[in-house]
């Protein structure tokens, strides 16, 4: 994929994901590792669904910023992720309704906190450990999410949104889609019993 392929398709993602309510305002942001090694993201205070491909941020891993629009404060955690998972090509962080609210609830399991019930978000997605809440910005969070990449595929922020990677950005889209409807579901099952998968049945899906 050329950097003019990889521009469009984060702008056309981006509109994807703002027209159908994953993201509002100026939350969020999107990432990817262009192909010299540098990294393309979406600026501070952008609006996923007003994006300009011209105008995105471009940054080398150490942070340097090279051109386009002043990049985000919260790349610091998407270079981190980069840094420490070489098979990481994208990031998606958004602040989507139902993980949001998710991610707000006491007593989640901060090794996975989605137990499995469906056969998607275990092949998809696996295991989602919980990082604790730190202030957008805050360079803890960077340095949490270095040492639990490259074991994961998905990561809850604390009283934030998601975060998630992938060998492309479609992929990272993809995922982060499928988490936002698991989170939902979650919701819509309420209090009632859930039929969980068992220890053989989640085996089976990652052996896939």
């Amino acid at each position: 994929m050329t950097e003019q392929q990889a521009r469009q398709e984060m702008v056309t993602l981006g509109a994807s994901f703002f027209a159908r309510g994953y993201a509002t305002g100026s939350a969020g942001n999107l990432s990817l590792r262009l192909e010299d090694g540098t990294l393309l993201a979406t600026p501070t205070g952008s609006c996923l669904g007003e994006l300009n491909g011209e105008r995105l941020s471009k940054v080398t891993l150490e942070g340097e910023w090279l051109s386009g629009d002043k990049p985000s404060k919260e790349i610091a955690f998407h270079r981190a992720l980069y840094q420490n998972d070489p098979s990481c090509k994208a990031v998606v962080h958004l602040h989507s309704h139902y993980l949001t609210a998710f991610s707000c609830l006491e007593g989640l399991d901060p090794h996975n906190c989605i137990r499995p019930f469906t056969p998607y978000v275990v092949m998809r997605v696996g295991d989602v450990p919980v990082v604790p809440y730190y202030k957008p910005g805050d360079q803890r969070l960077a340095e949490d999410l270095a040492g639990l990449a490259g074991r994961y595929r998905a990561f809850l922020l604390a009283n934030h949104g998601s975060v998630v990677v992938g060998k492309s950005l479609r992929e990272a889209a993809d995922n982060t889609e499928e988490l936002e409807e698991t989170a939902r579901l979650i919701f819509t099952l309420g209090d009632r019993a859930i039929r969980y998968l068992n220890d053989d049945e989640v085996a089976a899906l990652r052996s896939r």
